[in-house]
């Protein structure tokens, strides 16, 4: 990068922060009297502000599909960065299913908190009890919860293995919620920048995996430019249609896999494409039998 060029992205990464804390600071207050008074409105307020969050960010959404609307919804999908976040927001009004360390970060535990998250403690079993009965009930009223199956976030070049007890909270013990539910996937890609088809090589540069330190991370997505991001909603399918938690895992990370794989070789509608890596295929045989005969993602 020249030197004009990085000066060029120094502020822009500025002004972007500068119009960040300037919309996001003045509205904390307001979801926290939304989250006393109207619980509606304080589903809906974040994907409102959302929305807005993406266009300082300068996130170009491209949506294939829709997220169902009145009738509780698990979305199920895969995890890249932390722009993940405003981003499905931005597609719907969301809840998300976070890991408890979330809740300790300074500044995004209390934005994750005014969203009405979900912490999930996974090395206590009470605890992730309580947080699956919260999912449970939440799902009852309506929401839409969103679950990162992989359970954690990737380079973006790939989905990495679902964990099929991340699917516990709704399928655990035969237990259901009261009432329809519906299981949608989301492949999220991201495509280009300023314009131009992000690279395999270039792609890890807006995930947020491993040990990044996010704060330099984020500096450098914010120097970046305008992102735009694919994303493939699949269609509805109800969660009784599926035998059990294992089958929900795996169905629904085959369907993800197939649209990750078309948005990344620029055919998002080729049913040809193999869903399953080969290094998994031994790991997943024991189901694949049965699940062919069935199969409601296709």
């Amino acid at each position: 990068m020249t030197t004009t060029g990085a000066t060029t992205g120094t502020l822009r990464a500025s002004a972007v922060l500068a119009a960040f804390f300037g919309l996001t600071l003045p509205l904390m207050p307001v979801q926290a009297v939304l989250l006393r008074v109207s619980g509606k409105s304080a589903r809906r307020f974040p994907h409102w502000y959302h929305r807005q969050v993406c266009r300082i960010l300068g996130i170009r959404l491209k949506v294939e599909g829709a997220v169902a609307q009145d009738v509780p919804v698990l979305l199920v999908c895969n995890h890249t960065s932390w722009l993940d976040i405003p981003v499905l927001s931005a597609l719907a009004p969301v809840s998300f299913v976070a890991k408890l360390e979330v809740g300790g970060w300074p500044f995004v535990s209390a934005l994750a908190r005014l969203q009405r998250s979900v912490f999930v403690d996974r090395t206590r079993r009470q605890a992730a009890g309580d947080a699956a009965n919260e999912i449970m009930a939440r799902l009852e009223k309506g929401d839409t919860i969103v679950l990162f199956a992989e359970g954690t976030s990737s380079d973006g070049n790939r989905v990495l293995p679902f964990k099929t007890s991340l699917f516990g909270a709704v399928m655990g013990e035969g237990a259901l919620p009261r009432g329809p539910v519906v299981v949608q996937t989301a492949a999220v890609v991201y495509t280009h920048v300023c314009g131009i088809p992000v690279t395999r090589a270039d792609r890890p540069k807006f995930g947020w995996y491993g040990n990044m330190e996010m704060t330099s991370h984020a500096w450098g997505v914010l120097k970046s430019g305008p992102i735009t991001v694919t994303i493939k909603v699949g269609r509805p399918v109800l969660l009784t249609d599926f035998s059990g938690r294992k089958d929900l895992a795996l169905k629904s990370e085959r369907a993800i896999r197939r649209a990750v794989i078309g948005i990344l070789r620029g055919r998002p509608d080729d049913p040809g494409l193999v869903p399953v890596e080969p290094s998994e295929e031994s790991r997943r045989k024991k189901f694949a039998a049965p699940l062919q005969k069935s199969e409601k993602w296709t």
